[in-house]
């Protein structure tokens, strides 16, 4: 873990970027009540500690540069840290990734993959009321070849065509691209037209059924398509604490990985 002061600072930068009103006190009420900002801080530390609650409350509590960077005279504890998660909607988690990914660099050329994470926290009850059938979720994300920089992510428990995935991300994100890489999981000629109607140049590799569509492989630049394992060396950072998800619903769990997207834009930004 970074130094935890300064993982404060970013956390606390980064909130207070996101709410309405960043000059809010701490504590407004001046007994239980806490700012959003003061929330959403909170909420990223969790994640970037990688304990169950009650460990959090614990070092929350323990923490003196927590509550002196935040001016807090006490701490929240495990069950209110654990509703403020729940509320926290997926619009502004991604809004705060999208606000993250600009902290840490966007270069304009980005790389699409896909990987799994366990979902092994997920009751036997649950899986069998909601019809799940997979043992991970499906985790596709946008990476910047330059800067490691998470811009979005896509999360399903089903069985999805990467092309469908990857023009669903490309569409919320078409303004900032200059360039796309995947490879040829995501082939699909759709896909290429939308990209290059967007002013996006798609360095997307074909699968190779006859002659042509192998010429067409071998006139891409292979110095730039190599970039693309940049969002491997992503994912393997993602998952340096281990693939499995603490949340036991796939709606906490799409929260939890897109927290850990975040977290992972303000490392990438103090580096």
């Amino acid at each position: 873990m970074r130094s935890k002061r300064s993982t404060i600072r970013q956390c606390k930068h980064l909130a207070k970027e996101h709410v309405d009103n960043p000059d809010e006190p701490a504590a407004p009420t001046g007994d239980s009540g806490f700012a959003e900002w003061v929330q959403i801080t909170l909420i990223l530390l969790h994640t970037e500690l990688n304990k169950s609650f009650r460990e959090t409350e614990a070092w929350f509590h323990d923490s003196k540069p927590l509550h002196e960077e935040l001016k807090l005279s006490k701490t929240p504890d495990h069950t209110t840290l654990c509703r403020w998660e729940q509320n926290v909607s997926m619009r502004e988690l991604r809004s705060l990734l999208r606000r993250s990914a600009q902290q840490a660099g966007w270069s304009g050329t980005a790389a699409i993959d896909a990987s799994g994470f366990q979902r092994d926290q997920t009751s036997c009850y649950y899986r069998t009321r909601a019809d799940f059938s997979f043992q991970k979720i499906k985790t596709t994300v946008l990476v910047d070849t330059d800067t490691l920089a998470i811009r979005d992510a896509h999360f399903t428990t089903k069985r999805k065509w990467d092309g469908h995935i990857g023009l669903q991300v490309y569409r919320r994100n078409a303004d900032d691209l200059q360039e796309l890489l995947a490879d040829a999981n995501y082939s699909w000629g759709y896909f290429r037209g939308e990209c290059r109607e967007g002013n996006t140049r798609p360095v997307i590799k074909h699968k190779e059924h006859n002659g042509l569509k192998k010429a067409h492989n071998a006139r891409i630049d292979d110095d730039t398509y190599n970039q693309r394992t940049m969002s491997e060396t992503a994912f393997s950072m993602l998952k340096k604490d281990g693939e499995r998800l603490r949340s036991r619903t796939w709606h906490g769990q799409f929260r939890e990985l897109t927290r850990k997207c975040i977290v992972h834009n303000l490392s990438r930004a103090a580096s």
